[in-house]
């Protein structure tokens, strides 16, 4: 049996990098990207005959030619999973704040979602699998994180528009949404107290089974799936009017791996 084969953009930290552990020791052929060399090389270190790396700005206009490039060095690919992100709660609506969300979670998102359907395309014949981290900000907009939770549903309405299109063009590719919400990692501020956080021990195997499952909307875990059920029942004019500061699930800093 052909061992699989997973490219994950954003491999750099949090999910994505401890998502791309874990494939390799299940035996996947792991490609892993992300702006920052250091951590990728010691993935490709820990696991030489399983990893392989290239350093990719989302944002840049090369990302596409350096995203093909990673694809041809791991011998092809099953699964994308698009782990790279930028998010700010940005009350004071500063423009670069917004415009960086944007760049990211928007045109860098496009551009990689776009390359692997691409190659999908023109290389029928075996299922393939185009996954996305988006989040529960995705289900709602939310003052204090305005590019953020419209980045993020633009992620989930672009990937639903490709999988509508992958069915018009007879493409064998599954589309995944996972939406979790708080994660304890270094981007949520300690002085916080969010609600309902969860470890990367526990949220990451529960995205693995998105993944293995092919699932076609995941939110994690299974409060955040009653918490954002509920409140897309809310009006919009009640909703504008409710104080959700803490929902966009990032603190003041920006990350993007």
């Amino acid at each position: 049996m052909a061992m699989k084969k997973i490219v994950i953009v954003g491999a750099s930290s949090g999910i994505g990098n401890r998502i791309a552990r874990d494939f390799a020791r299940y035996g996947w052929r792991v490609g892993v990207a992300a702006r920052r060399e250091a951590p990728l090389k010691q993935l490709q270190d820990e696991f030489p005959d399983k990893v392989v790396y290239k350093t990719i700005d989302v944002a840049a206009n090369v990302a596409v030619e350096r995203f093909n490039e990673l694809i041809e060095e791991l011998g092809g690919m099953d699964v994308l999973l698009y782990a790279a992100g930028c998010g700010f709660q940005n009350p004071s609506l500063q423009i670069e704040r917004e415009v960086s969300t944007i760049q990211t979670n928007v045109i860098g998102m496009t551009r990689i979602c776009l390359a692997a359907y691409r190659y999908f395309r023109a290389n029928p014949g075996k299922p393939s699998q185009i996954a996305v981290i988006t989040s529960i900000a995705s289900t709602k907009g939310i003052g204090v994180a305005a590019a953020y939770s419209a980045s993020k549903r633009y992620q989930r309405t672009y990937i639903e528009a490709l999988e509508q299109l992958a069915r018009r063009q007879q493409v064998n590719v599954k589309f995944t949404d996972i939406r979790p919400g708080f994660i304890r990692t270094a981007l949520l501020d300690e002085k916080i107290d969010y609600p309902m956080t969860m470890s990367l021990n526990y949220v990451v195997p529960l995205i693995e089974l998105a993944i293995l499952k092919k699932k076609r909307v995941a939110t994690v875990d299974w409060r955040w799936r009653l918490l954002t059920a509920a409140w897309s029942m809310v009006p919009r004019s009640w909703w504008v009017r409710m104080p959700v500061d803490a929902l966009c699930g990032v603190d003041a800093r920006e990350y993007n791996d």
